[in-house]
């Protein structure tokens, strides 16, 4: 069995939570591991309760574990509430100035204060000392660790906490030592990348030529706007901040009519506030790119939890009929190449194109390989290039055509081109009609690309037998946690394996359909109240699952979770 090692760090807002979790994934992918992080906080600046989950393997992993080898308390209700959690072998870490309801060979004080003001004057490195102690209950060395909060500091706060980490690996490695079975060697010969679902799809957008962002900020998804903006003078893209989601849809539309990639990132609100931009862009066939970070809802909802609740809001959104494609990755490797691929989906078919992620996907940390970007290929679709202006004097935008796209010109793209576009029914030429004839041929033009979004669908990814008694089907953010129950259960005796949606629409009919068919019994797991997927695929099939798999609290998936609800016949 591959080493793996689960760690919680908890603790109230403002007690450095966040970044404790953060460097302690980042010195492992460093030293060479897998690593999957994600968190859990309130939407509040300070106080309320913040954990940070870090999980380590030798082995590929993509989502969190139920259980805690390593619980780092930052204060007493971390003890509390996660304590029952703890492995056989388990152990807390917690500061000696806290009154714990019991002892017991779990529980490891260690006096974090007085070692970082002993060690660099300052008590707030408290936690920075608390890292140095979990590393050393299962890492051979420090060394790396130090190097990686040099540079995420600098200067000379850089080397106070490298000393404080280095007291704290000390002071557990050499009093505690041997509480975990097992150590971690931090070679050094890590070359994963450590990203997010948000950075994922800002350098997905980037390698597709991506050149304008407008958005307003919202959870989870301003993180993309954030990474653009902080790389916009390296790479010449352009990022906008406007007043709100609505100056942002009209924003890209803009950017792209006159012929730049171009992209927004919201959530369920600002995306309800997009929805006639969104048609907007349908009408006039214009290209655009928008990432939906899901949240529960409906209104503020729980803006800092995750759901999977706008599946259908995002596949009918918009006033009238118009084709639109909508992705869903499942991890951080799927966010890059599913972004590129909404562009030049988007840029084909001249459609809006959606992609879903959701707090989970979007805010969670995965070990990636460096992306082979001979891989990337960037298709405009068809483009009206021509010098010649005897054609050029007849251009028409909206030129009806046997597969629904128009030949696309930019304005100014050519000496003697107008480009004429318009939100009410047009022309072939973009003018503006009421004619019943034109208004029926212009309908049926763009909704012929449906055709080809359907011949383009991407199929779902199987995991496990082509062929099993028990199928879980999933899409988004469930992926790690659907693989690793089937895993799970195989290992158990159990005859199963899952389907994984990576695009939601067009429905992948056929695959879906056939799938289903061959199995006993089929379960929807989803993250939302109704079973949207399992609605989805009842449409769209005319298939029935056996079950659905539903969680709705704001919180992921784990698989003991879908192993344990399997067991139950379908129920969480």
């Amino acid at each position: 069995m591959p080493k793996q090692v689960n760690f919680i760090i908890g603790g109230e807002a403002g007690q450095g939570v966040q970044s404790v979790g953060f460097l302690l994934a980042k010195i492992f992918a460093r030293g060479g591991y897998h690593v999957f992080a994600d968190q859990d906080y309130e939407s509040r600046v300070r106080g309320g309760h913040n954990f940070y989950r870090v999980r380590v393997s030798e082995a590929p992993i993509e989502t969190f574990s139920n259980e805690v080898d390593i619980l780092v308390a930052l204060n007493q209700e971390s003890i509390e509430l996660h304590r029952g959690k703890l492995s056989e072998n388990g152990t807390v870490i917690y500061e000696s100035s806290i009154t714990t309801p019991s002892t017991g060979r779990q529980m490891v004080s260690v006096p974090l204060e007085e070692i970082a003001v002993r060690t660099t004057g300052n008590r707030l490195m408290g936690n920075t000392v608390a890292l140095g102690a979990a590393l050393g209950l299962v890492a051979d060395k420090i060394t790396i660790a130090e190097m990686v909060l040099r540079e995420y500091f600098g200067g000379e706060v850089g080397e106070q906490n490298a000393r404080a980490v280095r007291a704290g690996f000390e002071y557990a490695h050499g009093s505690f030592s041997g509480r975990i079975p097992f150590t971690m060697s931090l070679s050094g010969q890590g070359g994963r990348m450590l990203l997010n679902g948000n950075e994922a799809i800002a350098l997905g957008a980037l390698a597709s030529g991506c050149r304008f962002l407008a958005a307003y900020p919202m959870t989870p998804v301003t993180p993309i706007m954030e990474y653009l903006a902080a790389k916009s003078k390296e790479v010449g893209v352009v990022v906008f901040q406007p007043e709100d989601e609505i100056a942002a849809i009209n924003a890209v539309i803009g950017a792209a009519y006159a012929g730049a990639r171009a992209m927004t990132a919201t959530s369920g609100g600002g995306f309800s506030l997009m929805v006639e931009g969104l048609s907007l862009a349908g009408m006039t066939e214009t290209p655009v790119v928008l990432v939906l970070g899901q949240r529960p809802g409906p209104a503020i909802g729980l803006p800092t939890r995750t759901e999977q609740g706008e599946l259908w809001f995002a596949i009918h959104a918009g006033h009238g009929e118009f084709p639109r494609a909508v992705l869903a990755p499942g991890n951080a490797n799927e966010a890059f190449w599913l972004t590129i691929h909404a562009f030049n989906l988007a840029d084909r078919y001249q459609t809006p194109v959606i992609v879903m992620t959701d707090h989970v996907l979007a805010t969670s940390y995965f070990t990636v390989n460096k992306f082979d970007l001979s891989r990337v290929s960037i298709d405009r679709g068809d483009l009206f290039c021509t010098k010649d202006t005897s054609e050029a004097a007849g251009y028409r935008r909206h030129k009806v055509t046997s597969s629904g796209v128009s030949p696309r010109a930019f304005p100014l793209q050519c000496e003697g081109i107008l480009v004429c576009t318009d939100s009410d029914e047009h022309d072939e030429a973009g003018h503006l009609t009421e004619d019943a004839e034109t208004r029926v041929a212009m309908v049926r033009k763009r909704m012929r690309k449906c055709d080809g979004l359907k011949r383009d669908v991407l199929q779902p990814v199987r995991y496990g037998a082509e062929a099993s008694d028990t199928l879980l089907i999933g899409w988004g953010s469930t992926m790690g946690a659907l693989c690793e129950a089937v895993d799970i259960m195989v290992a158990q005796g159990t005859s199963v394996g899952a389907l994984h949606l990576g695009q939601v629409w067009p429905f992948p009919v056929e695959t879906v359909a056939d799938a289903i068919r061959k199995a006993r019994r089929v379960f929807a797991v989803e993250n939302n109240a109704t079973g949207q997927l399992a609605r989805l695929i009842r449409a769209e099939t005319g298939e029935e699952v056996s079950g659905r798999i539903l969680r709705y609290d704001g919180r992921p998936f784990s698989p003991s979770d879908i192993v344990s609800a399997v067991a139950r016949g379908g129920q969480l």
